[in-house]
């Protein structure tokens, strides 16, 4: 998972993010983000994320024990 946050950073394009942050919350929050994590977890994780498991996450820290779940 030490790819996460760096990730997570380039997608939402920001120079810092906490895990408490609401993904809503960033400017960059849409759709195409969406299928970049869905594309991220297969290819990093190998795993299967639906959008709507990703919206359900809410935050970073949401979304990221959603992807350890998995694991």
């Amino acid at each position: 998972m030490e790819n996460y946050l760096p990730t997570m950073k380039e997608f939402l394009e920001v120079d810092s993010i906490e895990l408490e942050n609401e993904l809503s919350s960033f400017d960059n929050w849409d759709s195409m983000t969406v299928l970049m994590i869905i594309d991220f977890s297969s290819t990093e994780y190998g795993i299967i994320l639906s959008a709507d498991e990703i919206e359900n996450s809410h935050t970073v820290l949401g979304l990221k024990k959603l992807i350890e779940s998995k694991l």
